[in-house]
């Protein structure tokens, strides 16, 4: 009888271990994935931001005298706004 006992708490053991296996390998394959995906997407801002500082590169040396008017335009209104802010405290 101490032997099915023993038997059996073997055996359950050695399911769980198994289950424990099984878990652990089910987290490790979703952590790689996470960092597979985290790494792409950190690709794919890096080339975005690269693509952005270039289109506004090429914007600016085609329209010089826009840019300089927008920049004052956007620097006077921001300005104005934190101005009125600092006026009403």
């Amino acid at each position: 009888m101490s032997q099915t006992v023993v038997e059996k708490t073997a055996q359950h053991i050695a399911e769980t271990a198994q289950q424990a296996s099984r878990a652990s390998s089910a987290v490790a394959d979703a952590i790689e994935d996470g960092v597979r995906v985290v790494r792409r997407t950190v690709k794919q801002s890096g080339d975005a931001a690269d693509e952005l500082l270039d289109d506004t590169t090429q914007r600016i040396q085609q329209h010089p005298a826009l840019t300089i008017a927008t920049a004052l335009a956007v620097g006077f209104a921001a300005g104005t706004l934190v101005g009125w802010m600092l006026k009403r405290r």
